[in-house]
């Protein structure tokens, strides 16, 4: 548990950390000092490996980081969006934890609220208002 905890903060301050434009600048400035330094080694077959290895690694090692941001991001959205659908008067409950749901479980809900959406439109184009609750 101690571990994860440690991963997780790191995770999240290293994604923090390398959204900066400032890190993106440090990066180009690498990569320009790099192309300069092309003429002087020859543009030689170690020279293309240094930038090649790097670039590499550090993709690697970054997407692991942005991953943990993003599902530790999404998962706090998930359970936002599902307390606002249990503390709002006639909403579904069924449709807290939606995302965990099987395909076409999921796919049935989808159709359902496709099918209300369009019965909404159509009330549009008639002129009438969108703003009741079809249940009601």
């Amino acid at each position: 548990m101690q571990n994860t905890r440690w991963y997780s903060r790191f995770a999240k301050a290293a994604a923090h950390f390398c959204g900066r434009p400032r890190v993106f600048t440090l990066a180009v400035a690498v990569v320009g000092i790099w192309l300069l330094t092309g003429p002087l080694f020859g543009f030689s077959d170690t020279w293309q490996l240094v930038i090649n290895t790097g670039t590499t690694i550090i993709t690697f090692l970054m997407v692991f980081l942005i991953q943990n941001t993003q599902n530790r991001d999404t998962e706090a959205i998930q359970v936002k969006l599902d307390e606002l659908i249990r503390a709002t008067q006639g909403a579904h409950n069924a449709l807290l934890d939606l995302e965990e749901l099987e395909e076409e479980t999921l796919d049935a809900f989808k159709a359902r609220y496709l099918a209300l959406a369009a019965a909404a439109r159509t009330r549009l184009d008639r002129g009438a208002q969108d703003t009741d609750t079809p249940e009601a």
